[in-house]
């Protein structure tokens, strides 16, 4: 990517961040909640991914379908959201809650961002945005992962939850639940059997004491 066109993402993401910032009376204080989620998630998520191009991948299967739930959860997770704060094209679909309850938003982002943190930190090298198999892939089962097999997914969905709290709007603020929840029953069965396949015996060991999104006990 040459630097002409990093600088006009760059500006085009700080005229974005400025509307949405400068409509926050309009929009209600979880707004500025959300613009900070969707900030600092690709700070923890960009040096890992920068990292782990270098990886060799062996086996990429789904590729096409892939691409597609990831665009769909991109256009729920930001487009829409974006959409309607920097615009109020979506206002037609606002809702009205308490004040306090919108505070709901942020006990849900918190611990969604860290568990997003940790998640990353403990794949390492393994992590990747779309199911693949890499050359020397292991079977992480430490850190988070020792009693969480999903623990991103964990994040993602407390994160997702968080939003309709954060931004009153049917459209903006369901969007992520829902294309997440797509991607999120789509992918999982066949990254738990392609995880089956590479590893057998010791994934089902893993699987019997692991919980999926969270610890068993």
């Amino acid at each position: 990517m040459n630097m002409l066109k990093l600088v006009g993402i760059g500006l085009l993401f700080a005229t974005i961040v400025g509307i949405v910032a400068w409509r926050w009376q309009i929009n209600g204080w979880g707004s500025l909640v959300w613009l900070g989620m969707v900030f600092v998630m690709p700070i923890i998520r960009t040096p890992h991914e920068k990292r782990n191009k270098d990886n060799t991948i062996i086996e990429k299967p789904e590729a096409g379908k892939e691409k597609t739930l990831l665009s769909m959860v991109a256009i729920g997770n930001s487009l829409l959201p974006v959409v309607h704060l920097a615009t109020g094209a979506l206002s037609f679909a606002n809702y009205t809650l308490p004040h306090g309850i919108t505070a709901i938003g942020c006990a849900f982002a918190i611990p969604g961002l860290y568990l997003f943190w940790r998640s990353h930190a403990d794949l390492g090298r393994n992590w990747s945005v779309t199911l693949e198999v890499r050359e020397d892939h292991k079977l992480v089962t430490s850190g988070i992962y020792k009693s969480i097999r999903h623990p991103m997914y964990s994040a993602i969905w407390l994160i997702s939850l968080a939003v309709p709290f954060l931004i009153h709007n049917w459209i903006a603020g369901l969007s992520a639940v829902v294309t997440f929840g797509l991607l999120y029953f789509i992918r999982v069965p066949h990254e738990e059997q392609m995880m089956r396949q590479q590893f057998g015996k010791d994934y089902d060991d893993y699987c019997a004491r692991s919980g999926r999104l969270w610890p068993k006990f």
